[in-house]
């Protein structure tokens, strides 16, 4: 498993990742143009999730410009047929121990609440429950949903999250 910067190659994977039902329920309403927009043409922010050359998903790496806040907001997704062995985990602790490596000291993710798989997953790499956020996410039809807010510090591992064993 790699991350890598994203090609203009990885944008019909993508979309294709973000179309399975059981990822699209939580990324929604991706379309060509949008997935060429939001990582295509965001190498500062997009990392891709290849395994064995193949794109496995993609991440959102958000840093916080403002030094006195050195924090880094993560989003991730993962194909379907790369699910069960940890790779999202993996991941996301090579991100984080990238991010450490950078000055960053905390790292955030806000999942769905109803994402119980995401969570389980997070919650193995370390990190912690902080709380809900309330009426968070504009869901298809326009209702609410909340989501659960985590992090990860640096003082809970200095050198970035252990590498999860592989499944």
């Amino acid at each position: 498993m790699t991350l890598r910067a994203p090609a203009e190659a990885d944008r019909d994977p993508l979309l294709a990742i973000l179309a399975e039902p059981e990822v699209a329920q939580w990324w929604v309403g991706y379309t060509p143009e949008r997935v060429q927009q939001e990582f295509i043409e965001a190498p500062e922010t997009t990392r891709i999730i290849e395994v064995g050359g193949e794109c496995a998903g993609a991440m959102y790496v958000l840093r916080g410009d403002d030094p006195e806040y050195p924090t880094t907001v993560m989003h991730i997704f993962i194909g379907t047929g790369f699910r069960g062995r940890r790779i999202g985990e993996e991941a996301l602790a090579l991100a984080i121990r990238e991010e450490f490596a950078e000055g960053i000291s905390r790292v955030t993710l806000d999942p769905n609440v109803g994402n119980e798989g995401a969570i389980r997953s997070y919650e193995r790499l370390g990190f912690r429950r902080i709380g809900v956020l309330r009426d968070y996410q504009v869901r298809p039809g326009g209702r609410l949903e909340d989501a659960l807010f985590l992090d990860l510090t640096r003082r809970d591992f200095p050198d970035g999250p252990p590498l999860p064993p592989r499944a």
